[in-house]
């Protein structure tokens, strides 16, 4: 039997206060070697929270946190040579020019090699030349992202990245992410919007107010996600609304004239192979909608992130 990997993020029961300001209730995570793992709440739910105390920046005020199996308290220098930080707020005021700034936060890890930075700069359409106060929050965020990535860490913690970047640039961030994670390297990626990761997280967990809500695999999420689907029939006839109705995973079944109208849960299979039985005129399927599935827990407040189903995700 293979030995599963250690966690590259472990917390256990991690609590955080701020004086009478409970931050952190329990929370639970671990985020395997080589994947992506989305991190999703509202603003203020604890997302940079917990960033911050895998890093160190702020102290935790109980439960237990290893990244790389270290402490980060005792051991943070050895945790951060490895990791590449975005942080939600980027605080840059520099007159330097972007490469400079670049070059010299690349020295402060050891060197960094310049045509790493000049080609992330591209893919981004970044001006290395021009002074960091002077850019806009975009294109600042545009240089978070270039010394998050330019050091090609083991693991990359990205708080909020895609704030302030437009469509096609994202497009190429999830395209630098993807490539991270098919070199083996771990992606932890904060949102509240699920619709920025549902496309490249592998799992991804929900905190609300402080507490680990959901935890779901992004695939399974998929297959149990309904999809609208509507078929039109060259005979109405020959039609039962009931026969649709009979299948497992179909509900909401309307039948108008030759056109069929219903909702599936999961794989359409079965309707498929039942709708080939008729003589079928034309088929849509509307994607499911992830956003309404996933945040399904947060509104009704459900904690399914247990200890035993992660480890039955494992």
């Amino acid at each position: 039997m293979t030995e599963l990997a250690p966690p590259v993020i472990a917390t256990l029961d991690l609590t955080k206060s701020y004086g009478r300001h409970q931050a952190l209730f329990g929370v639970n995570l671990q985020v395997r070697a080589g994947e992506i793992f989305g991190f999703l709440g509202p603003n203020g739910a604890g997302k940079s929270t917990t960033i911050r105390i895998l890093l160190d920046i702020i102290r935790r005020s109980g439960g237990g946190v290893e990244v790389f199996g270290l402490d980060p308290r005792t051991d943070g220098v050895r945790v951060r040579s490895r990791v590449g930080y975005l942080p939600g707020e980027l605080a840059m005021t520099s007159r330097r020019p972007a490469r400079e700034f670049l070059t010299y936060l690349g020295h402060l890890r050891g060197g960094v090699d310049p045509r790493r930075i000049e080609a992330l700069a591209h893919r981004l359409d970044l001006d290395l030349s021009r002074p960091i106060r002077g850019l806009s929050k975009g294109n600042k965020q545009k240089v978070g992202l270039v010394q998050a990535f330019m050091h090609e860490p083991e693991l990359l913690i990205l708080d909020e990245p895609t704030s302030g970047l437009d469509p096609l640039l994202q497009q190429e961030f999830q395209e630098m992410v993807r490539e991270v994670r098919a070199a083996g390297r771990t992606v932890f990626m904060s949102s509240h919007v699920l619709s920025e990761v549902q496309d490249l997280a592998d799992r991804a967990a929900i905190i609300r107010d402080g507490r680990i809500v959901a935890l779901e695999d992004m695939d399974a999420l998929r297959e149990r996600a309904l999809r609208r689907m509507t078929m039109t029939f060259a005979d109405s006839h020959t039609l039962s609304q009931e026969e649709f109705a009979a299948l497992d995973n179909v509900r909401e079944v309307t039948l108008d004239g030759t056109a069929v109208s219903c909702l599936v849960e999961g794989s359409p299979d079965a309707l498929i192979k039942l709708a080939a039985q008729h003589t079928v005129l034309s088929l849509t399927s509307e994607e499911p909608d992830l956003e309404e599935l996933f945040f399904t827990h947060y509104s009704n407040g459900t904690t399914e992130a247990t200890e035993g189903q992660d480890q039955h995700a494992a």
